[in-house]
């Protein structure tokens, strides 16, 4: 069935150039930028959080679908996010320094994710961004780079410990998305990258806007030496005049961050290609690779593909997938763009790649305005229709007498798209070929042969979360230092080894941030980790928990929150506290302002207590060590939410014996 549109292809393809408009395709008196890749982005934060839980063969299923070549999205670069203990817009990820005098290069999963992309594809590109820092670096202020012989030796230490512990070589480094532009911690992080023997470590600066970074290299050589490319998020597909005469590499290191749907498919695909087109950027990382974190959470299914439901197995190769495809199973990074490249004439572009060996590959898209809105930035409004357009071949590369040929069609009023289909091969007569070009399609025309659109069984049918679900965290050796399906959005909940309590709490889980981080997006002022199902309404929840600060600590369980991700401050939900001091408080929001029960409870630091919170209807009860402590406060709104844990403030305290039973 591999050919069963071919007579159909031959008719789409093949026609009478008289009424087709003419593009010349040529390798002759100099070609265009050098072809860095395509790729996805993990964090940033938390975005793969989910990932990691999935059982086999699924989990690795979906990791063939990103980086397998020839299989599926077939990425040549993966960025992943040195976590800093922060919130960084989905969830916090895990610093491997916690403290100034503590290393654990085995916290988190993005060192296994490198490990799992690079077992598939031995050239990846690897980049490693901080999105925060722990609070330890800015010694007292929220800003990292006032010591930045510090925040330098932080970064660099992190890409020692990716060699040493993973054998993982990070190609690049990107500049923390900063707000003011700091040259100094620049130039110093070169120096130590180069001090210790990581001269090969390129630096991405400033991974936010074109300006001020641009400015800044164009007048300060020392500067322009320590950066090798000026990375830009969101930029619409148009870079700036300064930045060409930098003579730097140009790369969209974060973009697309839309929803997965068929018009997600259409933004990444206009944007592959006219960010070259219109800017002159040779690579593209979506933001973000997978989304495998709570849909609830902002810019929920805003990856590749959807991955969000490890209990259930299922997950969903959505069209983005297929899309980048056409490019990155055709090229490689050291490919060359050809000076040839453009826009069509009734809408769409092109681009075409070469080797330099005879090989050529040619990405067409016509996609409409409204079926390629990225959800930033603004898209103004252009025209797309149906066309004929004639490509002739001209200096070595009218030696092809033969394309390969695929096609994606979103067809959008019938809603039965089509992605990624091999049609036959197109003859190359006298050097040209002709396409007839619908709206909101994408083509890819090469000479490679090794194109497969790569399949497994259907996964498991989409389920909600278990309604009855417990974990004691008794884990000898976990495999992460997450526990399953917690998404931490303020603080970082671990697995922990209680030696000083060798009984029934031996191992447990522990908040182990104690310092507000460094991050751009506002923390929350109490620590909290959700789990569970967003829509639940009715539910018991319950937990043993152990606080570790004398008279200040404070604990919670909660049901029904109803945010977290970068707009965490502001969640509501019911929040069921105790304190060392002896207290007890019932809040209707996690900033703890709204409070609709309080009293004694006599709960004091260093020992084991057992909470239980009841929501049913309007009303809500708790209980302390099985007893009556509470009952009846009235619950008005959220009506749904998910069910949480965490603690009064950046402080330790441990859980045990989590629970929940929603009806």
């Amino acid at each position: 069935m591999e050919f069963s549109l071919a007579v159909i292809s031959v008719l789409v393809l093949v026609l009478d150039s008289c009424c087709s408009q003419n593009y010349v395709l040529t390798d002759g008196d100099k070609l265009g930028r050098v072809f860095d890749g395509i790729g996805g982005l993990s964090g940033g934060g938390a975005t793969s959080r989910l990932l990691v839980n999935y059982a086999e063969p699924y989990r690795s299923q979906i990791l063939d679908y990103l980086f397998k070549p020839n299989f599926g999205a077939s990425l040549h670069i993966l960025k992943v996010e040195i976590g800093g203990d922060a919130q960084t817009t989905d969830g916090t990820e895990p610093s491997y320094m916690h403290y100034d005098n503590d290393e654990n290069y085995f916290r988190g999963y993005e060192w296994w994710l490198m490990k799992e992309a690079k077992k598939r594809n031995p050239n990846i590109t690897l980049i490693g961004l901080p999105w925060a820092f722990p609070g330890w670096v800015g010694r007292g202020s929220n800003w990292p780079y006032d010591y930045p012989d510090i925040t330098a030796a932080y970064v660099v230490k992190w890409i020692l410990g990716a060699k040493q512990y993973h054998d993982l070589d990070i190609q690049y480094v990107g500049i923390w998305n900063e707000r003011r532009y700091n040259a100094k911690y620049i130039k110093l992080l070169r120096y130590t990258l180069d001090k210790s023997g990581l001269e090969g470590v390129r630096i991405v600066a400033s991974d936010n806007l074109w300006e001020p970074i641009v400015a800044a290299l164009l007048l300060d050589p020392e500067l322009s030496s320590a950066v090798d490319v000026i990375g830009a998020h969101y930029p619409g597909t148009i870079t700036v005049t300064e930045a060409l005469k930098t003579q730097k590499k140009l790369w969209s290191s974060e973009d697309y961050s839309s929803f997965n749907n068929e018009v997600g498919g259409g933004c990444w695909a206009r944007i592959l290609n006219q960010n070259y087109v219109n800017g002159l950027m040779t690579a593209t990382i979506s933001w973000n690779l997978v989304a495998s974190y709570y849909e609830d959470l902002p810019f929920g299914r805003d990856g590749l593909m959807t991955a969000e439901e490890p209990w259930s197995g299922n997950y969903v190769v959505e069209s983005p997938i297929w899309i980048t495809a056409h490019t990155t199973q055709f090229t490689q990074p050291g490919w060359t763009y050809l000076q040839t490249v453009g826009h069509l004439e009734h809408g769409g572009s092109y681009v075409a790649l070469t080797d330099g060996k005879g090989n050529l590959t040619v990405v067409i898209e016509t996609m409409t305005h409204d079926h390629s809105v990225c959800v930033r930035p603004p898209l103004p409004h252009f025209n797309v229709t149906s066309q004929n357009a004639t490509f002739q071949l001209k200096g070595s590369l009218t030696s092809i007498e033969e394309l390969q040929v695929w096609r994606s069609q979103f067809n959008f009023k019938t809603k039965k798209p089509y992605f990624f289909e091999k049609l036959a091969p197109l003859k190359v007569l006298n050097g040209s070929f002709t396409l007839s070009l619908a709206e909101d399609e994408v083509y890819t025309l090469t000479t490679i042969i090794t194109g497969h659109k790569g399949s497994y069984p259907e996964p498991p049918p989409s389920a909600p979360f278990p309604k009855v679900y417990k974990d004691n965290f008794d884990v000898l050796n976990p495999p992460f230092s997450e526990a399953p399906d917690f998404a931490d959005q303020t603080g970082v909940f671990e697995y922990y080894v209680n030696l000083t309590d060798p009984g029934p709490h031996l191992f447990t889980l522990r908040q182990v941030v104690t310092q507000r981080p460094i991050t751009w997006v506002a923390d929350a002022d109490q620590t909290i980790s959700v789990i569970g199902d967003h829509q639940w309404q009715d539910l018991t929840v319950s937990c043993d928990i152990f606080m570790e600060n004398i008279k200040t600590g404070g604990v919670f369980v909660a049901a029904r929150v109803d945010k977290g991700g970068e707009s965490v401050r502001s969640a509501k939900g019911v929040f069921f506290w105790v304190f060392a001091d002896g207290t007890y408080r019932v809040t209707n929001d996690l900033a703890g302002q709204t409070v609709l029960a309080e009293g004694l409870s006599g709960t004091q630091a260093f020992g084991w207590y057992t909470l239980t919170l009841t929501v049913q209807g309007q009303y809500a009860s708790g209980l302390l060590n099985g007893y009556p402590l509470w009952k009846n406060a009235v619950v008005l709104t959220p009506k749904h939410g998910w069910a949480a844990i965490g603690t009064h403030s950046f402080e330790l305290a441990q859980f045990d014996n989590f629970s929940v039973t929603a009806e």
